[in-house]
């Protein structure tokens, strides 16, 4: 019990990690700050692949693709999803299959509708939050059991579709970052801070970055237990602004996810 419970604190980590943390370092979507041009820097079949490392342990592998378009609630909405899986060790002591799915309107800067099942361990969630703009209200419900609705403000993403929307902003350094994120049960502005523009060696070349680091206020588990938390990200420093590494550190360890180019697809 007292492994899974680590290895559950990890998971949760790597997860708030691509699904919170980051997502939320966002800005929120304006006509000022749009990628140049208008079209956003991704497209339909665009795979991004990470692997996880806990110290020098595989942990697993997390999958951000691009589906095709689909109508919700009468408008053209991107579909964005998201697949965790661990492998190895992790894997015979605490599996995980996640899958989370995103429906977004990016021209008019908000989300439509998030779902997410969740499969961890004995741990289970079936997720749906629709975003009702007529009354600017998120309403959430797992396996059909309902909550009242909350308030949600204009520009709103859900923690996944925030994340293309941030690829959709000019970033530079010594900027911060802002967005209002929902996930149904509560609202909460998301902050990230972009440091300064660096090289990293991946994949044995030298790649040219942004270092962004999310502030951790909002986020719990072993973020918040931990007074030397840290997380880090670094993006590409092009117009796709691709995350290539995500790294943390914790009381109980560090992780680190690799984008992986041989598993990846960017179109």
């Amino acid at each position: 019990m007292v492994v899974q419970g680590i290895f559950r604190k990890h998971l949760y980590s790597l997860t708030a990690l691509l699904l919170f943390v980051l997502l939320h370092g966002g800005a929120a979507v304006g006509q000022s700050s749009r990628h140049e041009g208008g079209a956003p820097p991704f497209k339909t079949g665009e795979r991004l692949s990470y692997q996880l490392r806990w110290g020098i342990l595989p942990a697993g592998t997390v999958v951000l693709e691009v589906l095709p378009m689909e109508t919700v609630s009468g408008v053209t909405a991107h579909h964005f999803a998201m697949t965790a899986t661990s492998s190895g060790y992790v894997d015979l002591v605490y599996p995980v299959r996640d899958r989370v799915d995103a429906y977004a309107d990016l021209a008019a800067g908000r989300s439509l509708l998030y779902r997410k099942k969740q499969r961890e361990g004995r741990h289970r969630r079936d997720e749906t939050v629709r975003f009702d703009w007529t009354g600017s209200r998120a309403a959430y419900e797992n396996f059909g059991k309902k909550r009242n609705p909350i308030p949600v403000g204009p520009g709103t993403f859900d923690p996944l579709s925030v994340f293309y929307a941030f690829r959709m902003q000019e970033i530079r350094e010594n900027i911060e970052l802002h967005a209002p994120v929902s996930d149904g049960k509560k609202c909460v502005t998301g902050v990230a801070r972009v440091r300064t523009r660096e090289k990293i060696r991946l994949w044995g070349q030298e790649l040219e970055t942004y270092l962004v680091e999310p502030d951790l206020k909002h986020v719990g588990g072993v973020f918040r237990k931990s007074d030397d938390a840290a997380l880090r990200v670094w993006v590409t420093a092009d117009e796709k602004k691709i995350p290539v590494r995500i790294a943390s550190r914790v009381a109980l360890g560090s992780f680190v996810a690799d984008l992986v180019p041989a598993d990846s697809r960017v179109e």
